[in-house]
């Protein structure tokens, strides 16, 4: 069976609010957090919304010659890494820092950067590039640097499975405790790809609502959906190995149970029109947990907002749930926060872990019209103040990469 893992902290920086709390709040009231871009002039782009970290203040937490040195996203990770960190309550002094890891996944990284040497190399030649350039666009800076940071010395790796990139991340960093390589691992996902190039690639690849209007463009599920809002942000968690939580009194906000990961090899882009590749990561991690299809009572949907994902999607739950599928409320995260793309995955973890805690259902919202083929409980527009003690949560990447995650209310014993 392996060791139990636990989470025991929590980062997040999202576009409905930074820190647990104020994401804790944003939740329960199903506040959107969409609006007209703010990064760039949108002037010239067919989209003008997106879902922006709103406030954002690197400083909290680095000083100047460090944000200078840091592309946005690897600035997401290390400040929610240090609110993880703070909120864990880990007293490193008495650790085994050989002993604490990390694994940050991306699915994009350090795209700003790449984009402004790109510039000097054109105008000004590569003299004057900066020799900062790599070690700040390479995606797995960001778990080398919150290594370094905080001085741990254990498994750090990387995940990179576009949007799923922050649930296999936290899925992979399960599997290191479980099997003892690690007692404790800061994990999770992050992007920063609201910049000129990444938006034209997301427009003209035509994944983006062409609605612009930030109050209902993102409406996962719903009939009059016509694609997603991109979103930028970081989740991390700290997962923690059960007996070590507990011998230090921790909070723990739930226990991980299950993991499973599929591949589509269907389309660069489209899911497979079966929903076999979810379909299959989500009867993984039901396996891997030892638990019965009815004995989950949530599912956090991947829910894009896309025509093919939702209706895929709902496929997928179908097959693997029969009937049980109609019981079970389904809500996705992003018709609130959009979708944080690489970070999609442990953000709504996050999302997962509060509602688990605080007892209740966050709304999918925006929901408005019927669709024939999605014709399951998606939580519409208002929350439910009801229990959960188990959860999956869903995350379908571009290339075919699906990770399914699912937790539970931790009891002691």
């Amino acid at each position: 069976m392996g060791r139990r893992v636990v989470i025991t902290g929590i980062g997040v920086y999202s576009p409905i609010g930074i820190g647990k709390d104020r994401f804790l709040e944003a939740l329960r009231k199903g506040e959107n957090g969409v609006s007209f871009i703010t990064l760039f002039d949108v002037s010239d782009y067919p989209v003008k919304i997106g879902a922006e970290v709103k406030d954002f203040n690197p400083l909290a937490y680095l000083d100047k010659k460090d944000v200078k040195r840091m592309d946005r996203f690897c600035q997401f990770a290390l400040c929610a890494a240090y609110q993880a960190m703070e909120d864990s309550h880990i007293r490193l002094e008495v650790e085994d820092r050989d002993r604490i890891g990390v694994c940050v996944g991306s699915g994009i990284g350090g795209i700003s950067t790449i984009e402004r040497e790109h510039k000097i190399l054109l105008e000004k030649g590569p003299r004057r590039v900066s020799p900062f350039l790599i070690p700040m666009l390479i995606i797995d800076i960001a778990s080398g640097l919150i290594a370094i940071r905080f001085g741990v010395k254990g498994p750090n790796t990387a995940c990179v499975t576009a949007c799923a990139s922050g649930a296999h991340a936290i899925g992979d960093a399960f599997e290191i405790i479980k099997r003892g390589d690690a007692d404790l691992m800061i994990a999770g996902g992050v992007e920063a790809a609201i910049t000129p190039l990444g938006f034209a690639g997301f427009c003209s690849a035509k994944a983006l609502s062409l609605r612009n209007d930030p109050r209902s463009a993102s409406r996962p599920f719903d009939l009059k959906r016509d694609g997603f809002v991109m979103g930028e942000g970081a989740g991390i968690v700290i997962l923690e190995e059960l007996n070590h939580a507990r011998s230090r009194g921790a909070h723990i906000y739930a226990e991980i149970i299950g993991y499973g990961m599929s591949g589509d090899a269907y389309h660069i882009t489209a899911p497979d029109p079966t929903g076999s590749g979810a379909y299959r990561a989500m009867k993984e991690a039901i396996s891997s947990a030892g638990l019965k299809k009815e004995e989950v009572d949530y599912i956090n949907a991947h829910g894009t907002s896309t025509r093919l994902n939702d209706k895929c999607e709902t496929r997928a739950i179908k097959l693997v749930f029969g009937e049980h599928a109609y019981r079970i409320p389904i809500s996705s995260t992003k018709s609130m926060i959009g979708h944080l793309l690489g970070a999609a995955g442990a953000v709504e973890l996050i999302a997962c872990c509060m509602m688990l805690e605080y007892r209740f259902i966050h709304p999918t919202i925006n929901y408005e019209y019927f669709d024939p083929e999605c014709d399951l409980d998606y939580v519409p527009n208002k929350r439910r103040d009801v229990e959960i003690n188990i959860a999956l949560s869903n995350s379908l990447g571009f290339g075919g990469h699906n990770a399914s995650l699912i937790i539970k209310r931790y009891k002691d014993g």
